[in-house]
């Protein structure tokens, strides 16, 4: 890299809260840009660039975002373009900022005033070109900050002929907080209802695994490694979006296709494949060729088996009452849906740009009322797609 990775020499574990009224950032008269961040107390932090798209990255360990908004730091875009922070793993949070222009760090340090203990995170950063700034960007290669997936839960039950067990993947998470409208952010909405849809489906006998439950960021490629290290029987998806295209509102199952049913799936879709990029992730080893070899092979057996799943959900989720999207199946290229044998759905529970949605989303015993129906279709499925195993490749 082209540029130093500093890390505080100190052993500073305590949790240290951001303070957004000192914090700020600054585009300067010659271009350049100063990252100010105020924190109760000094923490270890590294900074790093990733590319396409250029964006600055700081890891934070133990520090808390409570309460700070992006307007707080970020009055109105420049340099800077947009900027996300929060959890991203435990012990671990993150600041993405996206940047209008390849710009390197030309000063990064974290001062901290002895008589209270305060510490200022500042990074400034000047213009360079796109060649420049590609050759200093990657994620360090520091076994020290190595943020280590850890291993997927146990399912309740080793693999069996009787086991059925269904991953539930609550959307977003961490510091990629999804669709946000009213104070209220997709991440949270879907970790509570993936809980309650969870708990019905365990007090049913069903085994269930999920790919995040707390607060937490997990890439796109982990959530379908999960599936598949746990075997599961099924892969469910759970979100609630915001999309404008055509006033977009009601329930809606997802299958995957590597061509969208309508424009605004597919925008949809794009949206829902760059959340790896909005947490900062580093794609640079990602393999188009692999994704592409296990589309071609879900399409084989998975596929027909995820739709009739799709199928299922639609009519149970509509038998609660709904409501459902005047188009309630659709396809698209959903990266978490890329799982060659595993079948998959995602469910847009509702959309958040839909006020109706939106209430519903926040009403209990709607929430209620829609995790009955969807777990009673999971149920119909699971025994009619046991009941047409022994045909599958005869």
């Amino acid at each position: 890299m082209a540029f130093s990775n500093p890390v505080s020499a100190q052993e500073l574990t305590a949790l240290a809260r951001v303070d957004p009224g000192p914090s700020e950032i600054t585009d300067g008269w010659f271009g350049g840009t100063t990252l100010r961040l105020q924190l109760s107390q000094g923490v270890p932090f590294r900074v790093f660039l990733l590319d396409n798209p250029a964006r600055l990255v700081v890891d934070f360990r133990e520090a808390d975002w409570s309460g700070v908004k992006t307007s707080d730091l970020l009055a109105e875009p420049g340099n800077i373009s947009d900027l996300r922070f929060g959890p991203f793993q435990p012990g671990w949070s993150r600041l993405v900022a996206d940047l209008a222009q390849p710009m390197l760090p030309r000063e990064i340090g974290m001062p901290v005033d002895s008589g209270s203990g305060q510490a200022t995170l500042e990074i400034s950063l000047k213009p360079v070109d796109p060649a420049e700034f590609s050759a200093a960007a990657g994620t360090p290669p520091d076994p020290a900050w190595t943020m280590a997936l850890a291993a997927p839960p146990k399912p309740a039950k080793p693999k069996g002929e009787d086991r059925f067990l269904v991953v539930l993947d609550p959307g977003h998470g961490g510091v990629d907080p999804g669709a946000e409208s009213d104070g209220v952010a997709e991440k949270d909405l879907m970790l509570a209802f993936a809980n309650g849809l969870r708990d019905a489906l365990v007090r049913d006998g069903i085994d269930v695994l999920m790919t995040r439950d707390s607060d937490m960021f997990v890439a796109l490629e982990t959530r379908v490694a999960i599936a598949h290290q746990a075997q599961g029987d099924l892969f469910i998806s759970l979100h609630a979006d915001i999309l404008q295209q055509g006033g977009a509102k009601g329930a809606t199952v997802y299958t995957l296709s590597d061509e969208a049913s309508d424009t605004a799936t597919e925008h949809l879709a794009a949206r829902h494949n760059r959340s790896d990029i909005i947490a900062g992730a580093d794609l640079t080893g990602s393999d188009d060729q692999v994704a592409g070899i296990l589309l071609d092979l879900a399409r084989q057996e998975t596929e027909p088996r995820s739709v009739a799943a799709a199928k299922t959900l639609v009519a149970g989720m509509k038998g609660a009452g709904g409501p459902m999207n005047r188009r309630p199946l659709r396809m698209a290229g959903f990266s978490v849906l890329k799982s060659a044998d595993i079948p998959s759905v995602l469910i847009e529970i509702g959309f958040l740009s839909s006020q109706r949605d939106l209430n519903n989303l926040r009403d209990p015993v709607w929430r209620a009322v829609m995790v009955a129906g969807i777990a009673d279709a999971i149920k119909v499925w699971r025994d009619q797609d046991a009941a047409l195993k022994p045909l599958i490749r005869q």
